[in-house]
């Protein structure tokens, strides 16, 4: 049995493109003139299932291709196609889509359409186009809202269906040998039952059908080779679409399910001139929430659960739906993904020794995603047995995921890890064969289990940047200038603001805007800047009271307390909405600070003036001395960073309660090694500067380049293949490097210095030159924690106790523009 999804051809793709349009564009002019959404739905759809079974020759003496296109050239009244639908109730079709004919009315224009439609050669169909149809009807929001998005076959097979359902059947029919072994597998493999709990149009039933129409196969022609008077158990048993069972919130989409299944069913007994007959799936796919719903009992879990965030779940559920979604699941960690909750339940349902295959966010194998399931599942009976790390999902949403398969119970043999490196489709693959996939779903030793550490968490040192909440605190440098050119007092509350992608990208890492911050002045004190007071009051507090408007109420609507948010930013309005007094006042102590976008690709951390505001896209670190600078610039720290944090696409997001409050710090380091780490790290940040200025480029140009041109400067220094994530694709609104750049002296001295920097962190903390950072940072940690509950001290972020600041504070830093 081939591996790979056969049964694609592009001629059916373009025929289901073609038709998708044509049946959509029926459904887009019933729309326009005033039809419901569901009626205009249900008709398209039924449309499309008549079709189908005509040009196939199922439904016979029932001329509908005909019908349409005679009265399409005739401009005359739908009445008689109307009746032709009434007709069809007197035919006992087993689809429920057929059993209420819908009442529609047909206008010239929309017969005109689906006559159109009906000269598709129907019977060529790919399944997917049920998928693309309902894509088609739906508008951007709901396909959103729902998670819902059509997914390519090939990729479903290939990363869910093989591994989970394929794989281990290939494995029994090669190994069964006896007469008796191969029909005991073909009764098992003909009462299989297979759910998708989130089946949206039924894609992936439908690959699981194909596959297992494809084992039958195989078995009974092993089994007729070898034993040709054998005979199968109740011989005209087979695999039925009824062994698939599936659960939608969408009563559209459970409707397309069935019809998906049935148009696979008929396209795939074609292919091995079966003889087909309906199924009556009402029983097996229902309109139901799955998280609150009874599960039918499945040998096998696939699927694609919906893709909100935690930060929208509320939004775009309703706080009523949250709350009760998290008393049901009380043990998942409220910030935890919504397809978290699939993953959990999934494995609750599982019987011992049955497998799921579930496509998620790639932030399930981190933080609390992680904890509130893939750590679940390890640690009630589960074995991953293949699993992505990340990948491009190639559907129609281009987003990164994680896919996970496993069974509930001991999987012996080796275990499949891969992961794409890269933002495109086309991005390369690696993978790896591991003894145990770790939740972590990672290669690198498992720091998941790192404690937090009370040095860390209580420094005061680690922190996000201010975040303005409305665009009218913001300033362009010519409205900044305007008003100090009208009072130079209004340099009290004018900053230069900080964003990552203004650290990245701008020459020197300079800001481009500006920032009105009154904090922590009361109203009647902010008022005496006239001209930034009232820019707030005339574009701020508008947008406030009407935010707190609506929030009192949705609160109105909850038995219990809800968020009062916008109530809190009303109150002081003229303030920034988190203005991080703390921060902002532990930094006019400083003279600059160290500053990362907070969600990044590369390991690029900088100095930054204090007299510059940061914004909540950079993490904050409040130390002004190159010895803190060295540690966290290191591939020591990158390497804890990129194995601790949270990811957005292909990029880590720099977490302080996962990834700085774990961060074990060398804890015995002499004054010597600090000032060596020191002096490596302004070493990197002068030859940085040199290259910047020489050929004016901004830093991610200088890192793309030494990516693209001369290999990833941190490949391997993690001490392992999965670390980091070198880039193969660019990703869009990143700069373009010029073909024709030189090989331009000094850029490959880049890679050196960064060597010479985490040779000396290396040292700072007894670490060999070629020992791996990631068990030797998660022993220190575990040891650091250790100590801490002992209640010994330990030595926190920053210069040790006993070295003086004086001879480790330079002064290189981004400069604010001036004005």
């Amino acid at each position: 049995m081939k591996d790979v999804w056969p049964w694609v051809r592009s001629s059916d793709h373009d025929i289901s493109a073609r038709a998708a349009s044509k049946l959509g564009a029926v459904f887009h002019a019933l729309i326009e003139r005033g039809e419901t959404r569901a009626r205009a739905q249900r008709f398209a759809l039924q449309c499309a299932v008549i079709l189908f079974l005509e040009d196939c020759g199922v439904l016979t003496n029932a001329p509908f291709h005909e019908l349409v296109e005679s009265h399409a050239r005739a401009r005359r009244s739908a009445d008689i196609i109307r009746e032709f639908f009434h007709r069809l109730n007197e035919i006992q079709f087993p689809i429920g889509l057929l059993a209420t004919i819908e009442n529609v009315d047909l206008a010239e224009r929309e017969l005109s359409l689906l006559a159109e439609a009906a000269t598709t050669k129907w019977s060529r169909i790919h399944p997917g186009i049920f998928g693309t149809l309902f894509q088609a009807t739906m508008n951007a929001t709901e396909r959103h809202e729902r998670g819902a998005h059509y997914t390519p076959e090939a990729a479903i097979y290939e990363h869910v269906v093989r591994p989970t359902l394929v794989a281990p059947w290939v494995t029994r029919i090669r190994e069964a040998s006896t007469r008796n072994e191969l029909l005991a597998a073909h009764d098992a493999l003909t009462n299989i039952r297979i759910l998708d709990p989130a089946c949206g149009s039924g894609n992936f039933l439908h690959v699981a059908y194909c596959a297992l129409k494809r084992l039958e196969i195989e078995l009974l022609t092993k089994l007729r080779a070898r034993f040709p008077a054998a005979k199968p158990q109740g011989s005209a048993k087979s695999i039925r679409t009824q062994q698939l069972f599936g659960i939608d919130t969408d009563p559209f989409a459970v409707e397309l399910a069935k019809v998906t299944l049935m148009l696979g069913k008929k396209r795939t007994l074609d292919e091995i001139s079966e003889v087909f007959g309906l199924e009556n799936l009402d029983d097996n796919i229902r309109c139901d929430d799955a998280l609150f719903c009874v599960w039918p009992k499945a040998d096998y879990i696939i699927g694609n659960p919906p893709f909100q965030s935690k930060n929208k779940m509320q939004r775009e559920f309703g706080p009523d739906y949250v709350r009760r979604l998290r008393k049901r699941y009380a043990d998942v960690p409220g910030r935890a993904d919504y397809c978290v909750y699939w993953f959990r339940r999934a494995h609750d349902e599982l019987a011992k020794g049955a497998s799921a295959g579930l496509v998620g966010t790639n932030t399930i194998r981190q933080n609390y995603s992680r904890e509130g399931g893939l750590d679940y599942i390890v640690k009630h009976g589960g074995t991953i047995t293949e699993a992505v790390s990340t990948m491009v999902w190639p559907g129609e949403a281009i987003v990164h995921v994680s896919v996970v398969n496993w069974v509930k119970g001991i999987a012996h043999g080796p275990k499949k890890l891969s992961w794409q490196e890269g933002d495109g489709i086309d991005s390369p693959w690696k993978e790896s064969q591991l003894d145990n996939i770790p939740s972590s779903l990672s290669t690198n030793v498992d720091v998941t289990q790192a404690k937090s550490l009370r040095a860390n968490a209580e420094a005061g040192v680690c922190y996000q940047g201010q975040t303005h909440g409305h665009e009218g605190f913001l300033l362009s440098e010519a409205e900044a200038r305007h008003m100090l050119s009208i009072s130079t007092t209004n340099r009290d509350v004018l900053f230069p603001y900080l964003i990552g992608d203004d650290l990245l990208s701008n020459m020197h890492g300079q800001p481009s805007r500006w920032v009105i911050d009154f904090s922590p002045r009361q109203k009647l004190e902010a008022q005496q800047y006239t001209l930034p007071f009232q820019r707030i009051e005339n574009l701020v507090l508008t947008d406030r009271e009407a935010a707190a408007s609506a929030e009192d109420t949705r609160n109105e609507r909850l038995d219990e307390k809800g968020n009062k948010h916008h109530a809190y930013f009303l109150k002081r309005w003229w303030l920034l909405s988190y203005p991080r007094t703390e921060l902002m006042t532990k930094l006019q102590t400083l003279s600059r600070y160290i500053a990362c976008s907070r969600v990044t690709k590369r390991p690029i951390f900088e100095f930054v003036s204090s007299n510059i505001h940061p914004s909540d896209a950079l993490s904050v670190f409040a130390f002004e001395d190159d010895y803190s600078f060295g540690i966290l610039q290191s591939a020591m720290h990158w390497a804890w960073f990129t194995a601790r944090c949270s990811t957005l696409t292909a990029r880590f997001r720099y977490t302080s309660n996962t990834v700085f409050d774990s961060f074990p710090w060398p804890q015995a380091p002499t004054e010597k090694q600090c000032a060596d780490v020191a002096e490596a790290g302004v070493a990197l940040r002068t030859l940085r500067r040199k290259i910047a200025g020489e050929h004016l480029m901004s830093l991610r140009e200088i890192y793309v380049f030494m990516e693209e041109g001369r290999g990833s400067i941190f490949s391997g220094a993690c001490g392992g293949s999965h670390c980091s994530s070198p880039r193969s694709g660019r990703v869009w609104g990143e700069p373009q490097v010029p073909e024709r750049i030189d090989p331009r002296p000094g850029l490959h001295l880049l890679k050196d210095a960064h060597a010479a920097l985490d040779e000396a962190v290396r040292a700072a903390y007894g670490m060999a030159a070629q020992q791996d950072p990631l068990p030797y940072l998660l022993e220190l940690n575990q040891d650091c924690a250790n100590k801490e509950a002992d209640g010994q001290t330990i030595v926190g972020p920053g210069l040790p106790p006993g070295i003086s600041k004086n001879g480790f504070v330079t002064q290189d830093a981004v400069e604010p523009p001036m004005l």
